[in-house]
């Protein structure tokens, strides 16, 4: 028992020391960035995309997509290219078809899907358009590998400038897919702001450390693929997966493709600043991160990937269980140390007394609270959007939000136990109208 609850501890410590070498390497791409973009401003070789396509899926979306797909439609790329938004109506049964049909532009394909295809999950929404994205393709002769299919969600709004980054990677042509930066437009709640320090600040700087591995992982918002690299895929490029953005970029793993993320490039979302819709939408990941799980023989018998980018990856799997596993078996002893300190239980265990305890209690608050409050500060010195002190107020909560993570770790492993896959969509909150 001693021994596991000095593990218990060794990982605690651990863990900010982790975070901070995130916070270090971070740093240290903000300093090289405007070098490093400057170096790769290479002209056109032939590589990067011709063709724009931003795929939208949308079930009852009527609240968001019109602002969307006018967000979308005036995105523009590099001088020469052009960009073309098709958006999947996926059986939506309130507003959404009305909103689509009063955008008159050129640009615009509306797929609409009926029963019995439709409401079959997001990957095979996306699947619907990839084969007509790639049946036009090929109708007008043009070349899949110039192509560009990015996925941009109902709330997305894609910054200026990620057409362009886009292309700037993609003209390596082993680059088979890239992966934008996620930022959070309603941080004006407590729990947007949380969102925006988790994904803005923190899954940011690992993603820049894993494409430095070689390891990215693709996002549901925000991701651009190479259609030549979705057509080796098959005839269905995502699957029925509950992240079907993870097991895509799994697959391009395994299939050769190299994946690039950039931070310079951005997709803003809404965040759910309702816990009980939170807990869902990360209940509905971690049980995607589960089944996922499954790909692990797959990447340890690949030759294609690298032992580092093996480590990395299978930390990224597997650390989620682990560590679920591992904070249920600390809070356990530390329960039973707490009521063997009450009079009458036997003899003490591990911690002899209150003070002890105390002091216990103010380590493990010290170094869950500490992360946090340097992410927030890396935040307002990289993005400088955002006041401070909404930041450390995130700051604060963001152990609670951590504990609702392994709360949902829990609540998917009793769901995939229970082999209950169905999920109700995440309702999104209203938003102004689009302009004209």
């Amino acid at each position: 028992m001693a021994a596991i609850l000095l593990v218990g501890f060794a990982l605690l410590a651990l863990w900010p020391a982790y975070n901070l070498a995130l916070v270090v390497f971070s740093a240290g791409d903000s300093a090289t960035a405007a070098h490093r973009r400057r170096r790769d401003a290479i002209a056109p070789n032939g590589n990067e995309p011709l063709t724009f396509w931003i795929v939208v899926p949308a079930l009852n979306e009527e609240r968001v997509v019109g602002r969307t797909v006018s967000a979308a439609l005036a995105l523009t790329g590099p001088v020469g290219t052009r960009t073309r938004v098709l958006v999947v109506d996926d059986g939506s049964d309130d507003g959404t078809p009305d909103v689509l049909a009063a955008i008159d532009h050129p640009g615009l394909t509306v797929l609409r899907r009926d029963f019995p295809n439709a409401r079959k999950g997001k990957g095979e929404a996306l699947n619907a358009a990839f084969r007509a994205i790639r049946d036009l393709t090929l109708r007008h002769g043009e070349d899949p590998s110039r192509v560009a299919v990015g996925v941009i969600d109902g709330d997305g709004r894609g910054s200026a400038n990620i057409l362009t980054e886009v292309s700037r990677l993609m003209r390596d042509p082993s680059v088979g897919a890239v992966q934008t930066r996620v930022r959070i437009h309603n941080r004006n709640k407590v729990l947007g702001a949380v969102q925006d320090l988790e994904f803005a600040a923190i899954a940011n700087a690992s993603q820049l450390l894993r494409d430095a591995a070689g390891t990215v992982g693709l996002g549901g918002n925000g991701q651009f693929a190479r259609l030549s690299s979705l057509m080796r895929l098959g005839d269905a490029p995502w699957s029925h997966c509950l992240v079907e953005d993870l097991e895509l970029g799994l697959r391009m793993h395994l299939g050769g493709d190299r994946i690039r993320y950039t931070s310079i490039a951005h997709v803003k979302q809404q965040g759910l600043v309702d816990v009980r819709r939170l807990l869902r939408q990360r209940t509905r990941w971690a049980q995607g991160n589960l089944q996922c799980v499954s790909y692990v023989p797959r990447l340890v018998a690949s030759r294609r990937i690298r032992n580092h980018a093996l480590l990395e990856m299978l930390y990224y799997l597997l650390a989620p269980w682990l560590n679920a596993f591992g904070t249920a078996t600390v809070l356990s002893l530390w329960t039973v140390a707490m009521w063997r300190l009450l009079p009458g239980h036997g003899e003490t265990f591990m911690i002899h007394s209150w003070g002890q305890m105390g002091h216990v209690a103010a380590f493990w608050a010290a170094g869950m609270t500490a992360p946090g409050l340097i992410w927030a500060l890396v935040h307002r010195l990289q993005l400088r959007d955002e006041k401070l002190s909404t930041l450390l107020l995130a700051a604060l909560a963001y152990p609670f939000f951590l504990m609702l993570g392994l709360v949902s770790t829990w609540r998917a492993i009793g769901r995939q136990v229970g082999r209950r896959q169905t999920w109700a969509k995440t309702e999104r909150l209203a938003e102004e109208p689009a302009a004209a």
